[in-house]
């Protein structure tokens, strides 16, 4: 049986555009409360039931949003001097597709209503 499983986590940072025109409010510092879905895809393991333990996920991708991200101006880090959602979602890809199996997708919610997924196939 093939599934997507998906586990939430959430961080919060600074950033601002520096592309952007100077009057865009984006041009400006601000934070966001981010809401970030790690996807993987798979098929079960019939012995296990699952995919992936949602712990395991959780103990790879939670110290690296955590030490890397949370709290932090996104613009300092190699890598996000131009923090657009969709830079951040690549971004986010490039540091767990090597520590998190069957990673399908990574969503970055900035505001309750404006997200962006990356599939870095």
């Amino acid at each position: 049986m093939r599934v997507e499983l998906t586990r939430e986590f959430r961080f919060e940072s600074a950033h601002r555009l520096p592309h952007v025109p100077p009057e865009h409010k984006c041009a400006r510092m601000h934070g966001h409360s981010y809401r970030v879905e790690v996807t993987l895809e798979g098929e079960v393991d019939a012995a296990m039931g699952w995919l992936v333990d949602f712990g395991d996920v959780r103990e790879r991708v939670d110290p690296i949003l955590r030490s890397e991200l949370d709290h932090r101006v996104l613009n300092d880090i190699p890598g996000l001097e131009n923090p657009t959602a969709e830079h951040l979602a690549a971004w986010i890809w490039q540091r767990l597709s090597p520590v998190v199996p069957h990673l399908s997708a990574i969503t970055v919610h900035e505001t309750t209503s404006s997200r962006v997924t990356f599939r870095g196939r």
